[in-house]
């Protein structure tokens, strides 16, 4: 019954429009804002005056006319969902879909700032008997991202190692309900990986981004309308086409894209000199890890599935901290891969997806001559909020000093996919711990989300700081996948601009080397589907592997044999690679 100049069919979101939270544009969708308010409109302005004379003890009646609203929605979902499925209007209408995953997301944000305000209104009570300090009455927690909040509130469930390639590619999908048969586990690691066999990696996998098509939007729309908020997304089916041309395993040894900073940490005279040289490299690590902020999802790999590959460092690139030049290098570090081995490091990596449900992945990573390793577990709990999608990795990871008996243990952020209808972008969000027990230093690193008006995209800040004497050593800000800048103690600033760093490409054995469940091998009919463009045979291929790992499954479940990981060992909450340096 609304006239048609109020709504034209593609008035919410004519092609091309950018959702006001992206970074590439801040236009308001007015289109969108009236058809909205007036739901509601005929209570707010009274309630408003009211709200505003009372304390947050008094907020109630604002929360009745939220709970009125949430009704209101709940009847249109069914009412919508009741519609048949053929005929002029259908529950699969394209403006309908969006209308309820709208109202869903506005009702959220809602109830957000209705939380925020109770928050501030209880710090100003608190405040006013005391001192009316302009912070007090303000009392405003900044642009707070959801993965602090929430991660706090244990909303978001953990993501381990797959924190850092957080788009909701990480999101795991059914892929992840595949599992594979036990592999032999007789052999040892060494035995089963012939690093004579591997070749630099030649694979650019450079990832478009994911402008969504018009019936690719369709099938987003069909996909949010049956989601719930805060649905944990792990058994939930995605779309081939938001794939990326790689798995998480590979994801993760992409973060050691820069070695070189890697094992400069080993080269640091003094402890102050090796956490601040971690910070450096963990700061870093994110961009070639996450290929940009494109928000495509990498393949969740299957249970049992590894990926290995190592890296030949030339010596004269890992340099002490003073004197690092690692990171102004230019790019013709290119030259340095045909190298003969004994002018470089050897840097080896072994991932392995070691459990199901929950999804964790593991990775261990070696370089014997700097007597330098790191240990990982993530798991990736991904969760819906509207019109995003977070994704939070719990876990952490151990980084060993063997020469300096030092143990570095670290975290890693939320990812969030946002303006999942029009151009989805990623970013980082939330706190994250550098530690070292033995000597004291500590580090805090925060990847601040962007706040819905304004602000700057990508925003990193870090702080490194020693615990006995309660100094800061250093401070770093900028952005994780831009320009970096840090600056010491004793006045000293250094600029990283991560886009000009140069990548060290990794080794890889041919497919045709590799083991069944090697990453590369088990997803390549995938993988050329989609570089060949045709989405319909990727998802053939990606559903094909899916139903044989669930049959395996069953199998397992029916002979009650538990999964025996082949490199990995569980112990604690945490798990162990087998044969760690420090065993060695």
């Amino acid at each position: 019954s609304i006239s048609s100049s109020r709504s034209r069919s593609s008035s919410l979101l004519p092609p091309g429009t950018v959702n006001s939270a992206s970074p590439s544009g801040q236009k308001h969708m007015n289109q969108s804002g009236p058809t909205v308010v007036t739901i509601t409109h005929h209570k707010s302005p009274a309630a408003a005056r009211r709200a505003k004379s009372q304390r947050s003890g008094q907020l109630h009646e604002v929360r009745e006319i939220m709970s009125q609203a949430e009704g209101q929605q709940k009847n249109l979902v069914q009412a919508i969902e009741a519609l048949p499925n053929s005929g002029p209007l259908t529950a699969l209408d394209q403006d309908l879909l969006l209308l309820k995953a709208t109202s869903a997301a506005t009702l959220s944000c809602l109830g957000e700032c209705l939380s925020l305000l109770q928050q501030s209104m209880h710090q100003v009570g608190q405040q006013h008997n005391r001192t009316l300090s302009s912070e007090g009455i303000l009392g405003w927690p900044g642009p707070k991202s959801h993965s602090t909040e929430e991660l706090k509130n244990g909303a978001l469930s953990s993501l381990s190692s797959a924190s850092a390639n957080i788009t909701w590619a990480i999101v795991p999908s059914a892929a992840q309900d595949a599992q594979a048969l036990q592999p032999n586990t007789e052999h040892s690691a060494s035995e089963l990986i012939l690093v004579e066999d591997e070749m630099t990696d030649t694979e650019d996998n450079e990832e478009e981004d994911l402008g969504v098509m018009d019936d690719q939007r369709s099938v987003i729309l069909h996909l949010i309308s049956q989601l719930k908020l805060g649905m944990d997304l792990t058994r939930v089916v995605l779309p081939t086409f938001i794939l990326e041309k790689r798995s998480l395993l590979e994801m993760y040894a992409n973060f050691m894209a820069h070695p070189d900073l890697f094992l400069s940490i080993a080269a640091g005279a003094t402890p102050e000199e090796r956490i601040i040289c971690f910070v450096e490299y963990y700061l870093t690590a994110f961009h070639e890890g996450r290929k940009g902020a494109v928000a495509k999802k990498p393949y969740n790999p299957i249970i049992g599935e590894t990926f290995h590959c190592s890296w030949d460092v030339p010596k004269d690139k890992v340099k002490a901290f003073r004197t690092n030049g690692a990171s102004t290098a230019s790019k013709d570090s290119a030259k340095e891969l045909g190298q003969d081995q004994s002018t470089c490091y050897k840097l080896r990596f072994v991932a392995e997806q070691v459990s199901h449900h929950p999804p964790v992945s593991c990775f261990y990573c070696e370089c014997k001559e700097k007597k330098m390793c790191v240990n990982a577990h993530v798991w990736t709990k991904s969760k819906f909020m509207g019109m995003s999608i977070g994704v939070s990795m719990v876990g952490e990871g151990v980084l060993h000093l063997l020469e300096h008996e030092e143990e570095y243990v670290f975290t890693l952020p939320s990812a969030y996919a946002r303006s999942i209808l029009t151009i989805p972008w990623v970013e980082l969000g939330g706190k994250v711990n550098i530690n070292c027990a033995r000597t004291g230093y500590s580090a805090t690193v925060t990847f601040h989300t962007k706040p819905f008006y304004g602000g700057k995209v990508h925003r990193v800040t870090a702080e490194v700081k020693h615990n006995p004497t309660n100094t800061i050593v250093c401070k770093a800000q900028g952005e994780w996948n831009g320009t970096l800048e840090f600056t010491y103690s004793n006045g000293d600033t250094k600029v990283i601009d991560t886009t000009k760093l140069p990548v060290i490409r990794k080794k890889i054995r041919p497919i045709a080397n590799q083991g069944p469940l090697e990453s590369r091998r088990l997803w390549q009919h995938v993988t050329n589907s989609l570089k060949e463009g045709n989405i319909d045979a990727a998802t053939e291929h990606k559903h094909r592997l899916e139903e044989r790992q669930r049959a395996e499954e069953r199998q397992r479940a029916a002979l009650t044999t538990p999964w025996k990981p082949k490199y990995f060992a569980k112990e604690g909450d945490g798990w162990l690679y087998v044969n760690p340096l420090w065993k060695t």
